[in-house]
């Protein structure tokens, strides 16, 4: 009896010690393995990220400790998690489809003009986000998402085996779920039309990890159908069966420090952590940077220099010592990305087709 008695404590006070050290080394542990399935295992990236979360998630470290409340993590989507590459930028190849292939009979002779100018090398500026508000005019809030749905089930020319939904990187969506097991509130802050990112994200690889709530994106002006010449929202009311309409107006480009205003506006507060990929992804990575947040705060720019697996140009030397000189923490797409897209994915040998234009557009 004295035996079994002295056995049971034994082995209680194993799994007393077990639980200690796990309680111990806390988030660490769990840890170690993060960031391996996608990342090279030398990547002083995403060691540097998990260093950073064992850190901040770490309660017993009174200086860098960040409540679960206040985790939040800001994503810019083309280029930072998904795809960009011209032939495979989304919201400008929906909008080439939309005015050549798909509803040619709804645009004018001038959205379709502007839609064959658009070529390699072009601006996704606001010039060409107001010709997007054009284009979809009429159509209700659930049209256009079920349009983007729809164009993302198209194969790209860029790469084979790829449809446009396809193009998530990899390590980045590793990078998402790591965040959201680790407690923190995802956001996709996007140049892309708020419509079309909510529809890219629900049917992705992150669905799980970012709400529609949590999307930020360019603003296109919507009404209630039947009002849409009426100038203030104020002068009618919404009722049973009204559909939300797009008028064809254009409000802001997510870009720049629209990022900062409207990441300040929707969420109100400073995000701790930042990704992006370019100059319009500065000012939300120096909002985040400010010395005045509370909490310690870290900003990754991914740099698009693989022009192996991808149509990577940028130069790794000049782009990471720029970026490193404003604070940001540059990411090799070349050498800190251990796979880019699903194996069956390839890159294809022409970037760019030009469109096939029928007989009477051609004319």
């Amino acid at each position: 009896m004295k035996k079994r008695a002295a056995s049971i404590l034994t082995m209680v006070m194993s799994i007393v010690m077990l639980i200690s050290s796990i309680g111990l080394t806390g988030c660490g542990a769990l840890n170690n393995k993060a960031l391996t399935n996608y990342w090279a295992a030398d990547s002083a990236v995403s060691e540097s990220l998990r260093n950073y979360v064992e850190k901040v998630t770490n309660k017993n470290d009174k200086e860098n400790f960040i409540p679960v409340k206040d985790r939040i993590a800001v994503f810019d989507m083309d280029g930072t998690l998904t795809c960009e590459t011209f032939y495979t930028y989304y919201d400008t190849m929906m909008f080439i489809n939309y005015c050549l292939e798909d509803h040619p009979e709804r645009v004018s002779e001038e959205l379709k003009a502007a839609a064959r100018e658009i070529k390699p090398g072009y601006t996704a500026g606001e010039e060409l986000a107001r010709n997007f508000a054009k284009a979809y005019k009429g159509m209700t809030v659930k049209e256009l998402y079920d349009y983007a749905v729809e164009f993302g089930q198209k194969e790209t020319d860029s790469f084979h085996n790829m449809r446009y939904i396809d193009g998530f990187y990899l390590p980045m969506v590793e990078v998402v779920k790591y965040l959201y097991d680790n407690d923190f509130t995802i956001y996709v802050v996007s140049g892309t039309e708020r419509t079309t990112t909510r529809a890219i994200i629900d049917n992705s690889p992150i669905k799980d990890y970012v709400s529609p709530a949590h999307v930020i994106g360019t603003e296109f002006e919507v009404k209630v159908k039947g009002n849409e010449d009426v100038s203030s929202n104020m002068d009618f009311k919404y009722v049973d069966g009204d559909e939300l309409v797009f008028t064809g107006g254009f409000i802001q480009k997510n870009l720049n420090a629209n990022k900062t205003i409207w990441i300040e506006r929707e969420i109100g507060q400073q995000p701790v952590l930042a990704f992006g990929n370019s100059g319009s992804d500065t000012s939300m990575m120096n909002y985040v940077l400010d010395k005045r947040n509370p909490y310690p705060a870290q900003a990754y720019m991914i740099v698009a220099d693989d022009n192996v697996r991808e149509w990577g140009t940028q130069n790794w030397n000049e782009k990471s010592a720029a970026y490193a000189e404003q604070g940001y923490i540059p990411v090799s797409m070349k050498n800190d990305f251990l796979k880019i897209y699903p194996d069956t994915v390839i890159r294809a040998d022409e970037q760019y087709q030009e469109p096939e234009l029928e007989d009477n557009e051609a004319a």
